[in-house]
């Protein structure tokens, strides 16, 4: 598929891209993907036309999307089909090299941390204060990782060095992302997440981004950077407060003017475009709302990352429906150049999610103005 005209049927990458994450692929064939955990999961990695995305595959509302995935018989690639009418290739993501390791004491790689596309990830602590309890955010589902047998409770400094740099090695890692389900109320986990930070950067050399809760001791930014820490993720998730006091009362306890404070603080640390925030549509905010939170974002310098709730099976919202396409690509047509007036665009971040972009169109509504991701990376080795 061309990056310059529009594929069979009419469609464009960025109409693909906001369908393909809001609707769903089917699939008969198993793809390369992450189930459960903190952050958008239940998902297969695929590029389609350079871009990369995460797609979801599993959940009931999948099963009613007009697209599907048939794949060819290696096993490496596939048709990209809408109601039947071939609209063009797709090309999926090998298995990671590092998911046939494991460690001395006999743990998986792929229990530590998991290949996303070219990043990797990790979610050091994987419980939370909020988990079970009347504070827990509805569309998360970290404790379903652990209760599968899918991870571990803690990855050690040592444990997320190990696979960090065979994944350089082996799989062309080219960044780190490090999220944790919030272990206490101060620091929310900032120590433990330096000390990781520092052994990673010193096995792999890979850039780093961390993804918390902002700390009590807004000191603790300086620190992280010390330690190897390059981006910083401080994600409130949902702009409308009523909204937020609903689906992480959490969150919303902490205030908004932390948060604001919190970005403007990490942002004189890591410098503009280097702090990020998620915002999750299809909670029950408005438009007008995401947009005030975006341009309140970008005014401080810190990139909003606009991805649509994929409800995750063990999440409060399990049963719920991602937003519609024409809601996503409001969004999205009105994000793009707000970045691109700001002159922070998603290439220029160094590490984290929005470095990879899999999980948001947003990328692909960057392209019309000079940004976001486009070719895929050539193979280790090549």
């Amino acid at each position: 598929m061309s990056t310059t005209h529009a594929v069979a049927g009419g469609f464009d990458i960025k109409t693909l891209a906001v369908e393909l994450q809001t609707m769903g692929v089917r699939t008969r064939e198993a793809v390369e993907g992450r189930q459960g955990g903190a952050g958008p999961s239940d998902a297969g990695f695929v590029w389609i036309d350079g871009a990369p995305l995460t797609v979801p595959v599993n959940g009931d509302y999948v099963s009613r999307s007009p697209y599907e995935l048939v794949m060819h018989s290696s096993g490496k690639a596939g048709r990209l089909l809408r109601d039947g009418v071939e609209i063009g290739p797709v090309h999926l993501h090998p298995r990671p090299k590092i998911y046939d390791l494991e460690t001395a004491d006999g743990v998986p790689y792929w229990k530590i941390a998991l290949m996303h596309l070219d990043s990797l990830a990790s979610t050091v602590f994987q419980r939370c204060v909020y988990w079970g309890t009347g504070d827990q955010c509805h569309f998360c589902a970290i404790g379903t990782s652990l209760a599968g047998g899918r991870t571990i409770p803690l990855k050690t400094p040592e444990l997320l060095a190990e696979v960090a740099e065979a994944a350089a090695r082996l799989d062309g890692a080219k960044d780190v992302t490090l999220t944790t389900g919030t272990p206490n109320r101060d620091d929310r986990g900032a120590s433990y997440m330096a000390r990781c930070a520092a052994a990673i950067r010193e096995a792999s050399g890979l850039p780093i981004q961390v993804q918390l809760e902002p700390p009590n001791d807004f000191g603790w930014f300086a620190r992280l950077k010390d330690s190897g820490v390059e981006s910083l993720g401080l994600h409130m998730e949902v702009w409308d407060q009523d909204v937020l006091r609903r689906v992480a009362p959490g969150k919303h306890a902490q205030g908004r003017a932390l948060y604001l404070s919190a970005w403007e603080s990490a942002v004189e640390v890591f410098g503009r475009g280097q702090v990020s925030t998620y915002f999750i549509l299809g909670l029950g905010e408005s438009a007008e709302s995401v947009m005030e939170g975006c341009r309140a974002a970008i005014d401080r310098g810190v990139y909003p990352f606009v991805v649509p709730l994929r409800p995750s099976p063990g999440s409060i919202v399990a049963d719920g429906e991602p937003p519609s396409v024409e809601y996503m690509r409001e969004v999205y047509e009105q994000v793009a150049p707000l970045l691109a007036d700001a002159q922070m665009m998603s290439q220029d971040t160094r590490a984290g999610c929005v470095r990879c972009q899999a999980c948001s169109a947003l990328s692909t509504f960057e392209r019309a103005f000079g940004g976001g991701r486009d070719g895929e990376p050539a193979p280790v080795g090549a």
